[in-house]
């Protein structure tokens, strides 16, 4: 078994404006510039929300810079 499996505090999907993810513990404060993605879950089933969304690991503001440069 490992660390992963054998946490058994709730956590939380976060997001920041550039739309980058991370995982934060939910029995503490949301830091500043984040928001909550959906409800508090274990830690391995967060980390699988973040896998799925989390498909460009580009800031946004990089994304949209490189997508005008393109055009």
């Amino acid at each position: 078994m490992n660390s992963v499996d054998s946490d058994e505090r709730d956590y939380l999907v976060v997001v920041n404006e550039e739309e980058q993810y991370s995982l934060w513990e939910a029995a503490r404060p949301l830091p500043a510039g984040w928001t909550a993605v959906g409800e508090p879950a274990a830690k391995a089933a967060c980390l699988e929300t973040i896998e799925r969304l989390w498909t460009d690991m580009r800031p946004k503001s990089v994304r949209e810079a490189h997508a005008r440069h393109a055009s």
